[in-house]
């Protein structure tokens, strides 16, 4: 018997490593293939705000009721991008030097990534589609816009379109259709355009508002109206993608860690991070005069309720207390604020024993030792008021008749208060605030707020209280704390941090959670330090 062993062939695996450039080869691209390379977690995070960032700036200049591709239009994107540091994106809609750099390579891999991972998160109901959709489409076509002729002809041919510039034998045979149906170009102008034959059922949006010549059929369609086809093309790839991905996110969100996150991220704040003041200390014997000055209406209106009644339900004190810390009120002052307000009701140890763990608690000296945030304007709106209440949104909880007499009673006209309302009754709450802060500074420019602490701040500045910093999205910093935080979740853990970190701070928020309940619930007349102790 012959026991010698028969070595098998041997078959080299061979790897194609694709560079980045190949896979991602121009700025504008129609999102077919799902990408397929591993990325970190906190990568996936990182990407996911940042296209939010991005898709809102276009909501705004939507809500704002700015033409499209209008110059006002443009130039608002423009400067939201480069406020909210998205360079990256804005340099995307720009005409390209034709000089390749790294980083635009890496840019066009950012969002590439970002969209496919957004679709899980607005797969979730036809609401978040539309939406969605709708801001992608805007975001394409500004990247479309700003392609030159010949990078329009590669576009087409890389996505095997199969249509062609007509030659100048063709153009010449519909030349008088084309001259008077080409808005706003001169007949030299015209004569320096490509044009493309296509169905008229492509194009059917240019049909309607009589932007292309037609003749048995077929449209003629100049090089800048080219977008109303590959935009539809577009349009039915995100689509049928939205439907792929709802079908498979159940598999998706077995993971935990991604579930938490997608189902939250409509939500998300993305702006600055207000949660220490390290530059500015705000003493609490100017809070009188701040809040009719610099105060947005949801905070003046909790101010104005302390001073007046002298005790406020939990969710006003969370609301306004980390307002209070995020505009530069120190600990001490804070303390000091509430124990003198509280103490006209109730005797001092009332107010040690059931008020003043939720003061250390909220600037990180009790219990997780979490440096809270404060509440964005997102939060705000989502609160429910009960009667009572003076926390919430005033321009969501506020029936029109007593929000006008309260405008009015803060010195707006009978034409600003108009102007007001106009926003509220489409529930553009945001823009509503936007607008009250205008009149009452005398400003011509609409600030975008997004959060109380912006609008302090923007109306610090505004009054040279303060200065401008440079602009740029919310710090990254410390994940760690953001995670544990009770608004937050575990996802933004890495692999190698410490469960036992966890299950601590895990508990002690449990706990905290459960106080905070039972103080909603009884209106805060219980001894909650023994509970907790």
């Amino acid at each position: 018997m012959d026991f010698n062993l028969k070595k098998r062939a041997r078959h080299d695996v061979k790897v194609e490593v694709i560079s980045l450039e190949a896979k991602y080869p121009h700025n504008v691209m129609l999102y077919h293939y799902p990408p397929t390379e591993d990325i970190h977690i906190d990568e996936f995070e990182d990407l996911a705000l940042e296209r939010l960032r991005l898709l809102r700036v276009f909501d705004r200049a939507t809500t704002k009721g700015l033409r499209i591709f209008s110059d006002d239009w443009k130039e608002y994107v423009n400067a939201e991008m480069t406020k909210d540091g998205l360079r990256g994106y804005l340099r995307m809609g720009m005409p390209s030097s034709g000089t390749k750099h790294e980083a635009d390579v890496q840019m066009r891999r950012r969002d590439y990534l970002s969209h496919f991972i957004l679709r899980l998160a607005y797969c979730r109901s036809e609401d978040l589609q539309r939406w969605f959709v709708a801001r992608e489409m805007e975001f394409f076509k500004y990247k479309f816009a700003a392609l030159s002729t010949a990078e329009i002809k590669m576009f087409l041919d890389a996505n095997n379109f199969q249509i062609h510039p007509l030659t100048e034998e063709q153009k010449d045979e519909v030349k008088d259709g084309l001259y008077e149906s080409t808005v706003g170009q001169s007949v030299s102008k015209i004569e320096l355009l490509e044009f493309y034959k296509v169905p008229f059922t492509q194009v059917l949006d240019l049909v309607r508002t009589r932007r292309c010549y037609i003749k048995a059929g077929f449209a003629y369609v100049n090089t800048h109206d080219m977008v109303s086809i590959v935009g539809a093309k577009q349009l039915e790839e995100i689509e049928l993608g939205m439907q792929a991905a709802k079908a498979f996110i159940a598999d998706v969100e077995a993971d935990e860690r991604i579930a938490r996150m997608i189902k939250s991220l409509h939500n998300s704040y993305t702006g600055k991070d207000y949660t220490v003041c390290r530059d500015e200390s705000v003493p609490i014997e100017s809070l009188d005069q701040l809040s009719k000055t610099s105060m947005p209406l949801c905070m003046r209106m909790c101010h104005e309720h302390i001073r007046s009644q002298h005790h406020i339900k939990h969710g006003g004190r969370m609301q306004y207390g980390l307002f209070l810390k995020g505009i530069g009120v120190t600990l001490e002052d804070s303390l000091r604020f509430w124990r003198e307000e509280f103490t006209k009701k109730m005797d001092v140890d009332k107010f040690t024993r059931s008020y003043e763990y939720n003061i250390y608690h909220n600037y990180g000296k009790k219990g997780s030792m979490v440096n809270y945030t404060p509440y964005s304007c997102l939060k705000i709106i989502k609160e429910m008021a009960a009667p009572g209440d003076c926390h919430g949104c005033p321009y969501k909880t506020m029936d029109p008749t007593s929000l006008k007499a309260k405008l009015s009673a803060y010195g707006l006209s009978a034409g600003g208060i108009d102007e007001v309302m106009h926003f509220v009754s489409r529930n553009h709450y945001q823009f509503a605030c936007g607008k009250y802060f205008m009149l009452t500074h005398n400003s011509t420019v609409e600030p975008t707020i997004n959060h109380p602490n912006k609008y302090f701040e923007e109306s610090q500045i505004l009054m040279g209280n303060r200065q401008k910093r440079a602009p740029g999205p919310a710090p990254a910093n410390n994940k760690l704390r953001t995670a544990i935080k009770g608004g937050a979740n575990r996802s933004m853990l890495t692999g190698d941090d410490d469960d036992e970190l966890w299950r601590i701070a895990e508990t002690q928020e449990k706990v905290y959670q459960s106080q905070k309940g039972i103080a909603e619930a009884f209106d805060d007349d219980l001894d909650l330090t023994e509970i907790i102790e």
